[in-house]
């Protein structure tokens, strides 16, 4: 995966800072430098992405696992295994304990990219037939990969 595009941040301090006071999670540097960066990518991330963009900010990579760790036990982040063995983490946005959406995984590059606009949708009763749904992930060739 590419450096991301500058864009309007996604995320502000303040913002972050309060997404760990209601989390009931310290506001430590290394947890708002972890949401900030996953806010801004607009896409999941690895935990070795994560480190390999934080590393300028002297954030070891111990401590950037145990950031995203905590932050997805609090439901601030997702987690998810695209099925090439890797997690990747997610910031769900001000939207904690909302509902998870799908996600792309190409099978060429291995990029992954958030789906929220997409529905999945399946009933109760055909969810029980298949058993605990917890992730959508869906695979295919992405534009830069055609």
């Amino acid at each position: 995966m590419g450096k991301r595009k500058p864009t309007e941040p996604k995320l502000t301090l303040d913002e972050a800072r309060q997404l760990l006071q209601k989390a009931g999670l310290r506001r430590t540097a290394s947890r708002v430098a972890v949401m900030l960066e996953l806010a801004g990518a607009g896409h999941p991330l690895s935990h070795a992405e994560v480190s390999g963009r934080l590393a300028s900010g002297g954030f070891g990579a111990a401590t950037i696992f145990r950031c995203l760790a905590d932050l997805t036990e609090v439901g601030v982040l997702i987690r998810i295994d695209m099925g090439d063995h890797v997690w990747r983490f997610g910031f769900r946005g001000g939207h904690v304990g909302d509902a998870d959406h799908p996600h792309f995984l190409c099978v060429d590059c291995g990029s992954a990219t958030c789906l929220p606009g997409v529905d999945v949708r399946i009933t109760p009763r055909d969810a029980l037939a298949y058993g605990d749904i917890t992730e959508v992930v869906l695979k295919g060739h992405c534009a830069n990969c055609r």
